[in-house]
C-alpha cells in the first residue's frame, strides 16, 4: 500500500517518511524487547526486517539504496567510542599478555571458521575467508553493559575488558586483510604479495592519518569550548575523516579507533565520548534498521548460489557454533599460555561471544565489495547470526562474571557490617539483615533512568551556562 503511495511522493517525501517509519518502529520494539531482557540492537534487526521486502515492505528499495552512506557514519562512530578503551597507561600493566589471548581467541576463530567452510562444506575461497575474518569480531557493548550492572570487577573483569578492546581492532586488521585476498582470488590474475601487501599499507596509513586527526581534535577541543561546539567539531572531524577515507574506497574503521585512541591519551577527557555516545543512537537505530531492511530472509532456505548449493541456514547454523567454539578454546589456551588464574582461564570466553556492531558493518562494506550472490550470502549470515548472538551473549557474559566471582552474590559480600553492636550484645540475623539491606540502599542509590538524568544533567548545565552569559558583569563569548 506504502509503496503505491511512495510513487506519487517527492523523492524528499520518500525518504523523510521512510527515516520516521524507521526510527518509530524501532524505538516501539526495544520497548517489547526490554521486558525479555534483550538489547537494543536486537529489537533495532528485528525491526528492520518486519518493515523489510520479506514481511511488511514499508521500506522503499530506493531509499535502502540512497543510504548506502550510513553504515560507514555509524561504524564510525563505533570505532571511534572503541578507541576510549585503549588507554596506554592501562595497556602497559600487561599488555604482552592481553595481547597474546586477544590473538589466540581471535584468529583460533577465524580459523576454525575457515577451515569447516572451505575444507568441510568446500565453499569459494573468497566467501570463506572474509567470513572467517569477520568471526574474530566481538561486540562489546553487551559485554560492557553487564558489567555497569552487576558492579563487577577484579582479574576476570580488567582482562575482559581489555581484551574487548583489543578485538576489533584485530578483527579490522584480518577483515582487510580477507578482502585483499578474496578480490585476488576473485580477478583472472595471478595472486602475488602485493595484493596483500598494498592494502594492509594502505590501512597503516589510514592509522596514521587517524592519529593525525585525533591529534587536530585535541587541538580543537579545548576546555574552554562550550559544550555544542565541542560536539560539532568531533563530529565534523568524524564526517570529514569519514568523507576522506569514503573518497578513495578505504574504510574508515581503523583510522577512526585510531583517532580515538590518541585523542583519549592526548586529552584524558572521556567527556566527549559520553557526548557523542548520547548524539548517536538515532545513528545507530538507521544503521541497524536499515541492516534488517537488507536482510535477505528467503537466503536462508534457498541454495546458496555462488557459495555453493548449501543452504545458508546450515552454513550459519555451523558458523555461529563453530565461532563460539573458536573464541572459548581460545580464550582458553591463550589465558593457559600466560599463566592467569583458573577463573580468568575457564569463563573469559563466555565474555567474548556477542557479535553485532563492527561485524555488521564489516559484513555491509563486505558485501558492496564482493557484490552479487556472494556480498548478499555474507551479510544474511552476519545479520541472523548477530540476532542469535545477542541473544544469548548477555546471558553468558554474566554468567562468566558469576562463575569467576566477579560480583557478589551473597548479601554478606554486598554490604559488610559488624555483628557486634556499640553496647557489646550480638546483633540478630534479623538486624545484620536490616542494615544489610540499608546499607546497600545508601550505597547504591536507585537509578530510574541513567540516560534521562545525563541528558537532565546536561539540560541543567547549560540554562546555568547561559543565564550567566545574560548577567551583567559575566557575559562571555561563545568560543
Amino acid at each position: 500500500m506504502l509503496q503505491s503511495l511512495y510513487q506519487h511522493l517527492d523523492p524528499a517525501a520518500v525518504s523523510i517518511i521512510s527515516v520516521a517509519l524507521m526510527l518509530i518502529v524501532g524505538f516501539l520494539m526495544t520497548r517489547l524487547t526490554s521486558l525479555v531482557k534483550l538489547p537494543n540492537v536486537t529489537a533495532y534487526i528485528v525491526s528492520g526486517i518486519l518493515i523489510g521486502p520479506f514481511c511488511l515492505d514499508l521500506i522503499p528499495k530506493s531509499f535502502v539504496e540512497g543510504s548506502a552512506f550510513l553504515p560507514d557514519i555509524a561504524l564510525s562512530f563505533i570505532a571511534f567510542s572503541t578507541g576510549e578503551f585503549f588507554r596506554f597507561r592501562t595497556l602497559r600493566k600487561n599488555g604482552g599478555k592481553v595481547l597474546a589471548i586477544t590473538l589466540a581467541e581471535s584468529l583460533l576463530a577465524t580459523a576454525l571458521v575457515f577451515a569447516v567452510l572451505r575444507f568441510i562444506l568446500r565453499l569459494n575461497l573468497a566467501f570463506c575467508v572474509v567470513l572467517g575474518a569477520l568471526a574474530a569480531a566481538t561486540a562489546p557493548a553487551s559485554t560492557l553493559m553487564t558489567i555497569r550492572q552487576t558492579k563487577a570487577k577484579g582479574d576476570y573483569v580488567d582482562t575482559l575488558l581489555q581484551v574487548v578492546a583489543l578485538d576489533d581492532l584485530i578483527g579490522l586488521i584480518a577483515y582487510s586483510a580477507a578482502v585483499s585476498i578474496a578480490l585476488a582470488s576473485s580477478a583472472e590474475h595471478v595472486f602475488s604479495a602485493s595484493d596483500v601487501l598494498v592494502p594492509v599499507g594502505v590501512n597503516l596509513g589510514v592509522l596514521l592519518l587517524g592519529a593525525l586527526f585525533g591529534w587536530l581534535m585535541k587541538l580543537f577541543l579545548s576546555r574552554s569550548r562550550s559544550s555544542d561546539n565541542r560536539l560539532i567539531i568531533a563530529v565534523a572531524l568524524l564526517f570529514a575523516f569519514c568523507g576522506f577515507c569514503a573518497s578513495f574506497g578505504i574504510s574508515p574503521l581503523l583510522g577512526c579507533m585510531s583517532m580515538g585512541t590518541v585523542y583519549i591519551n592526548l586529552s584524558d577527557d572521556d567527556k566527549l565520548f559520553k557526548q557523542l555516545n548520547y548524539f548517536s543512537p538515532p545513528l545507530l537505530l538507521l544503521f541497524f534498521v536499515r541492516s534488517g531492511v537488507s536482510f535477505d530472509l528467503n537466503a536462508l532456505i534457498r541454495p546458496a548460489g555462488s557459495v555453493g548449493e548449501i543452504p545458508l541456514l546450515v552454513i550459519g547454523i555451523l558458523y555461529f557454533v563453530v565461532r563460539m567454539a573458536g573464541k572459548y578454546g581460545g580464550a582458553f589456551f591463550g589465558c593457559l599460555a600466560v599463566g592467569k588464574d583458573k577463573k580468568v582461564r575457564n569463563y573469559l570466553g563466555l565474555g567474548l561471544i556477542p557479535q553485532a556492531g563492527v561485524a555488521i558493518g564489516l559484513a555491509s562494506l563486505g558485501a558492496r565489495t564482493l557484490g552479487g550472490e556472494t556480498g548478499n550470502a555474507l551479510l544474511t549470515i552476519i545479520l541472523a547470526s548477530s540476532v542469535l548472538y545477542e541473544l544469548i551473549g548477555p546471558a553468558l557474559s554474566k554468567l562468566g562474571l558469576y562463575l569467576s566471582d566477579s560480583y557478589p552474590v551473597r548479601l554478606e559480600e554486598m554490604a559488610d557490617v559488624p555483628e557486634v553492636a556499640e553496647d557489646g550484645h550480638r546483633k540478630s540475623e534479623a538486624e545484620l539483615l536490616a542494615e544489610r539491606i540499608q546499607k546497600i540502599r545508601e550505597t547504591n542509590p536507585k537509578v530510574e533512568n541513567p540516560a534521562e538524568d545525563a541528558f537532565t544533567e546536561a539540560a541543567e548545565e547549560y540554562a546555568k551556562y547561559y543565564s550567566s552569559e545574560r548577567r551583567p558583569g559575566l557575559r562571555r563569548n561563545l568560543k
